[in-house]
């Protein structure tokens, strides 16, 4: 996926959010930190232009200790920041992650979520969604691209000020740079 989709992608994405939220009463943004907090990053800039409002409520999630994995991984983790200075409770979430693969981080973003009150209910967007190999039953409410990707094929978003553009990439495997 290159600039253009991508940009209409998101576009696309926020008027959903917008079709189902109207003015966002009582519902708050958060993304999962590291990658997801891009995307919600973005999307939060799109709505406050398209809808001209400012006073989104908006965090970002750290899940690393939530993980099922964290332990398994042989080296020392460095945790991203916790941002959300609300309380969640009784408001509607929009969780928002860059790719949704085994569900795994979704799974850790809602026990994370818990330390900060009881949602009234939880969405999930993610820009893509990789349909094979999932482990747990989850899956976005509101997607933006899904990928057939099996095997040991890997699903990048990079972002213009970080990658030098905004796309979407599949890999055969994982880089490890």
């Amino acid at each position: 996926m290159k600039k253009e989709r991508f940009q209409l992608t998101i576009d696309r994405l926020c008027h959903e959010l917008i079709e189902n939220y109207g003015d966002f009463e009582n519902t708050a943004i958060i993304g999962i930190q590291e990658r997801g907090a891009l995307l919600s990053d973005r999307v939060l800039n799109r709505l406050e232009k398209i809808t001209k409002k400012k006073d989104f409520e908006y965090g970002k999630l750290d899940i690393t200790f939530y993980r099922d994995d964290f332990r398994t991984s042989g080296k020392i983790l460095k945790a991203a920041n916790t941002e959300i200075d609300f309380f969640l409770e009784h408001k509607n979430i929009i969780l928002i992650d860059d790719v949704l693969y085994t569900g795994r981080t979704v799974q850790a973003a809602l026990a994370a979520l818990q330390d900060f009150g009881r949602p009234a209910k939880v969405e999930l967007l993610s820009l893509v969604d990789r349909r094979f190999n999932r482990d747990l039953p989850i899956q976005a409410d509101y997607q933006g691209i899904t990928i057939d990707a099996v095997g040991e094929a890997y699903v990048k978003v990079e972002w213009e000020h970080i990658d030098g553009e905004d796309k979407v990439v599949l890999l055969s495997k994982k880089r490890t740079n």
